[in-house]
């Protein structure tokens, strides 16, 4: 038997149950419409040089686009990991070879990996549907997490509040949460997750800060410490409409939904339409890339509303923005080679015995994205003592675990102005999304 959150207990599936829940899942998708990767591979690359790198950066101008880069080109000692439709296999594989860049298969049918992802949520939401409880360990669409996000201001109308703050392109509520101890125009923290929409790993990160802020408030002397003198802004779903695409349609989308007259390509990666560096390394003019940057900066309206608020509201200290994937520490600006003033308090973290190994990754070329806010990620080790053999299907072994969803300057008192989360790729099990450990601080 398996625990839950809520001290009840899910029965395992026999195999014929799991099979059958596995086909019902099958029709489901079908019944929905919903896009099929099955065959899809996931390759990952070393380039060894500049000139291997650019043939690489070719396959990300090809129209219409034959791979998803889910780590791009950035250097020769990062690698290069990429998604190939099945029916792209052929020939991508056959261009590599005749390049000599060697690959190795890292997902061998990612379309296995979402439907035991679908599975679980089904039977996750049976839990829930029989305790009448939200699952903090499991995944959920837009409007499960708006439910919860209206419950939980409810519960804790003492501390949090609910703003919108503006409509996404398909008109759906763009929602802060304000938590704050009273007084006005104090300064700020803000933190957004989600503005890549299959990153759910994100979304789930951000209910657990706003579960854990509430829950040590009062409690833990840093949390209790921020809360008196600063308010914190979190946006858990910074790209609604893309989010639940996801849910509906395409597991793997990126973007936003926004259309335009003559383009045949839909949506614009938000986290390349911020105005700082618009255009530059690490996004790109084409509007079916998945790092399409949009006509102009600001032009979609889910990025537009969150610099309208940050700039209306005139005292915001820290931006954090929370992503998954890589192993990597960014700070502003990724699109520039000139270091900020302040890089060494910004690199802090990266000494920190708490991080593990991980990427510094800033005033570097196409390093990371146009205007990136400060985005943070970095690797810890599994909580085992033991290594466990890696799950099959999954290439990332044992380290690859969202109990990593942990802070990493939790002793920074008065340094790091963040907080440090990790997670190896974007859509982790379900059942990996819980974490015992405490809330990171959020020191001025």
């Amino acid at each position: 038997m398996q625990s839950s959150l809520g001290g009840g207990v899910v029965p395992r599936l026999s195999p014929v149950g799991r099979r059958t829940l596995l086909a019902c899942s099958f029709i489901l998708a079908a019944a929905l419409g919903q896009m099929n990767f099955t065959g899809d591979q996931v390759l990952r690359i070393l380039a060894k040089n500049e000139k291997q790198l650019s043939l690489l950066r070719d396959l990300e101008g090809l129209k219409p686009q034959k791979v998803d880069f889910w780590r791009g080109p950035a250097r020769p000692s990062l690698p290069v990991d990429m998604r190939v439709p099945f029916s792209e296999l052929k020939d991508i594989k056959a261009y590599l070879e005749s390049h000599g860049l060697a690959y190795n298969i890292m997902i061998k049918d990612i379309q296995v990996l979402l439907d035991e992802e679908r599975e679980a949520m089904a039977k996750s939401r049976r839990l829930e549907r029989s305790t009448s409880s939200f699952s903090y360990s499991s995944y959920h669409t837009l409007e499960e997490i708006y439910t919860w996000i209206d419950n939980f201001v409810t519960e804790h109308s003492d501390i949090v509040s609910k703003l919108q703050i503006g409509h996404s392109f398909e008109n759906r509520s763009i929602i802060v949460l304000k938590f704050s101890t009273g007084g006005s125009r104090r300064p700020a923290i803000w933190i957004d997750s989600g503005i890549h929409s299959r990153e759910w790993i994100t979304h789930a990160t951000g209910i657990w800060i706003a579960r854990k802020i509430v829950s040590e408030y009062g409690k833990d002397r840093v949390v209790t410490d921020v809360l008196n003198a600063m308010d914190v802004f979190l946006e858990i779903v910074s790209n609604p409409d893309g989010f639940a695409y996801t849910h509906s349609m395409n597991r793997l989308w990126r973007k936003n939904k926004s259309s335009r007259p003559g383009i045949f390509c839909i949506g614009v990666d938000l986290n390349r339409n911020w105005k700082s560096g618009f255009g530059g390394n690490g996004s790109n003019n084409n509007p079916c890339s998945e790092t399409y940057h949009g006509p102009s900066p600001q032009s979609e309206p889910e990025v537009a509303a969150v610099v309208d608020f940050i700039m209306s509201h005139g005292s915001v200290k820290a931006l954090i923005s929370i992503h998954s994937y890589s192993q990597m520490l960014m700070y502003p600006y990724g699109h520039s080679l000139e270091p900020v003033s302040n890089q060494e308090e910004l690199m802090w973290p990266a000494g920190s015995q708490l991080t593990g190994p991980m990427t510094v990754a800033s005033s570097t070329p196409s390093a990371s994205s146009s205007g990136t806010q400060g985005a943070m990620a970095s690797c810890c080790p599994p909580r085992r003592s033991s290594p466990r053999p890696r799950r099959r299907g999954w290439p990332f072994g044992p380290s690859w675990r969202t109990h990593c969803i942990i802070p990493t300057d939790s002793t920074a008192e008065g340094r790091a102005r963040g907080v440090v989360f990790f997670s190896k790729a974007w859509a982790p099990p379900e059942t990996q999304v819980m974490d015992p450990f405490p809330i990171p601080a959020l020191t001025p």
